[in-house]
């Protein structure tokens, strides 16, 4: 079922001051808006300026492929496999790119084997929103209107101060087994509880995590001991 997109004006403690976005995050959104595409901030940084936390970085979602974006910028390189992305370099910071993508397994039941090796089918950015891990990282801010748009209802998730994912947490979390430590590491930094049937999928499909690349599950395990303000 689609969620309606809700574009949220500056209200109570959803404002984001722009003061606190990085000046070449924004650079590189306003670029891309500027040269015709979507572009938007998203995932982490969203929702950490949204706690009036510091984002460790910021990424960047645009409906621009990576072709495009490095067409528009020279500093760029493009990188991945399973998941293409245009790293944009400004010094020693990186502002991480991604193109709109959609669910590549849009129809999944439970029945079958559900794991996703690759990540590249371009979509919308409601699709994009959608195919995210949980509701509070799928929140996207439009610099140039500063608004927080809302296509997964993660702000009524972010001030109940819950982890929950978005769709049916059996299947998002046999889709890639590495967002249980996900849930875990952002219920423990964040301070949040996780939703009851989100829960019951980490006990049901906890095994799953066999089947990750042992490196990608070493890397969250990492993210997940090194205890900082950060998620």
């Amino acid at each position: 079922m689609l969620l309606r997109s809700v574009r949220v004006s500056q209200f109570a403690t959803m404002y984001i001051d722009p003061e606190f976005i990085d000046p070449d995050a924004d650079n590189v959104v306003r670029r891309l808006a500027q040269s015709g595409f979507q572009a938007y901030l998203v995932g982490g940084c969203v929702r950490d300026l949204l706690l009036n936390r510091n984002p460790k970085d910021f990424d960047v979602s645009s409906s621009a492929t990576p072709t495009e974006i490095k067409h528009l910028f020279r500093n760029c390189r493009i990188i991945g496999r399973r998941f293409r992305l245009a790293h944009i370099f400004f010094g020693s910071k990186i502002i991480e790119t991604a193109t709109f993508r959609a669910n590549p397994r849009a129809n999944a039941s439970e029945d079958g084997e559900l794991l996703i090796h690759r990540d590249n089918v371009w979509g919308t950015d409601t699709e994009d929103a959608q195919r995210r891990d949980f509701t509070i990282n799928g929140l996207f801010y439009d610099v140039e209107d500063e608004v927080v748009i809302d296509h997964v209802n993660g702000l009524d998730d972010l001030k109940k101060r819950l982890i929950r994912t978005i769709g049916d947490p059996g299947i998002r979390f046999r889709e890639d087994p590495v967002r249980i430590l996900r849930a875990i590491k952002f219920a423990a930094r964040l301070g949040f509880d996780v939703e009851d049937k989100t829960y019951q999928a980490i006990i049901r499909h906890r095994a799953e995590i066999t089947k990750c690349s042992q490196p990608r599950v070493l890397e969250e395990l990492y993210r997940c001991l090194l205890y900082t303000s950060d998620a």
